[in-house]
């Protein structure tokens, strides 16, 4: 069942973003993922068969799989569990929502980069750093930083985040806060790697968003999913060119081969571009999981 339009929820809405929908339930919060995809900060007009069941799934993976290193905004993925009102929705939220714990979000996105690539890459060959962060001279694409490093960005209501240096982040948040989201995002991504190496993965690199819940800083929304992280094939790894990838480099790649300005409104996908993201995100979650899709 494709979902790219979630209406018929009668609750209000939280937040609409991109792919995800989030209602208010009192004193719970319901993620729906729908099938929606975004690049470049457009959402497509495009739905990816299966796209919203990977997302949520490989998120409840990792909530789980990070529990003992910070603790998370999930209650339950089961809609049995759900309230009373949204049985009748059980086969269209099946697999793809998660009932939530209201958390006070913190408006940094949290980046993480073991590799050079994307936006880093296009930073490091105009300044020779990141966010601030000198690295080494001669380093090409794709290649293994000295060690990770912690690029945090600016939430923007609208359009692209700002990225922003260490130095300018405890300016915003003070120096306490800003020190735990370094420490917990390294942490996070040191234990996901490692994970995901031992599938034959390679962590690129990754977001996070954090929340304070009761008291305590929490992980939200998502987490080393596809649309948030960099999975490259380590039997594949090659520096110095762009690596065969599970998340949405492929769709980046095809854009930017075509005549778009990456301003709304977005192309319309061909058929084999759709199929061929949509077995990307599949083969992420078989990947990561161990398991198949069902």
């Amino acid at each position: 069942m494709l979902i790219g339009d979630t209406s018929f929820i009668k609750r209000p809405v939280f937040i609409r973003g991109k792919v995800r929908d989030v209602y208010d339930l009192g004193d719970r919060l319901l993620i729906v993922v729908t099938d929606r995809i975004s690049a470049f900060d457009v959402v497509f007009p495009n739905l990816i068969p299966d796209k919203g069941r990977v997302l949520n799934s490989i998120s409840e993976f990792w909530f789980n799989y990070t529990s003992d290193v910070i603790g998370n905004h999930m209650v339950t993925t089961d809609v049995s569990m759900y309230p009373e009102e949204l049985s009748q929705f059980k086969d269209e939220l099946q697999g793809r929502s998660m009932l939530v714990k209201k958390v006070d979000m913190i408006p940094v996105e949290c980046i993480v980069r073991g590799y050079l690539e994307g936006s880093g890459l296009k930073e490091y060959n105009k300044t020779g750093s990141i966010c601030g962060i000198k690295l080494p001279e001669g380093m090409k694409q794709a290649d293994r930083l000295p060690e990770p490093i912690f690029t945090p960005s600016t939430k923007a209501q609208e359009g692209h985040d700002q990225n922003v240096t260490f130095e300018q982040l405890v300016d915003i948040i003070g120096s306490d806060l800003a020190n735990r989201l370094r420490d917990y995002s390294l942490k996070l991504y040191n234990k996901a790697s490692r994970h995901a190496e031992g599938r034959g993965l390679i962590l690129a690199d990754t977001k996070f968003e954090f929340g304070i819940l009761d008291g305590k800083l929490v992980v939200a929304d998502e987490i080393f999913t596809p649309d948030s992280s960099r999975f490259w094939a380590m039997d594949e790894y090659e520096p110095g060119r762009p690596q065969k990838s599970f998340d949405k480099q492929y769709l980046r790649d095809y854009l930017e081969s075509i005549a778009w300005d990456k301003n709304p409104p977005a192309p319309v996908l061909p058929d084999h571009v759709v199929e061929k993201t949509r077995k990307k995100y599949l083969e992420a979650y078989e990947r990561i999981t161990g398991k198949k899709l069902v």
